[in-house]
């Protein structure tokens, strides 16, 4: 029977460790350092938008029912979006990568929406 806070392995002690206590250092070989990485800055992606022009080709009710498909909200935040393209010429109806933003694009233009993709330069 091996002695108490012996596993049994060989050359193998477990000790009992509380959860409070912090982490042991790493052990390394005489000579040998460790390097210091440093922490890897990042900047968030710049956001890109869909832009939906107003045109005179759609019913209000097929561009919402576009919208609500290409950016997947509700009925009543695609009417919105709708009814400022519709107003004031354009209106803004995503926000996000470019990946996701050329989706979004792609369905609005399924029906032959006018749509640009911009990206906001800061300021």
């Amino acid at each position: 029977m091996p002695p108490p806070g012996h596993d049994g392995t060989k050359g193998m002690r477990l000790l009992p460790v509380r959860l409070e206590d912090p982490p042991p250092e790493p052990r390394t070989a005489p000579g040998v350092t460790t390097a210091e990485l440093a922490e890897e800055e990042t900047t968030p992606a710049t956001p890109y938008y869909v832009i939906l022009y107003n045109d005179d080709f759609h019913g209000i009710d097929e561009v919402v029912l576009q919208v609500q498909k290409a950016v997947g909200v509700s009925v009543h935040e695609a009417f919105e979006i709708t009814m400022e393209a519709h107003t004031r010429g354009k209106a803004v109806c995503y926000t996000g990568d470019i990946e996701s933003c050329e989706k979004v694009a792609a369905v609005l233009r399924e029906i032959k929406l006018t749509v640009e993709i911009d990206h906001y330069a800061g300021g």
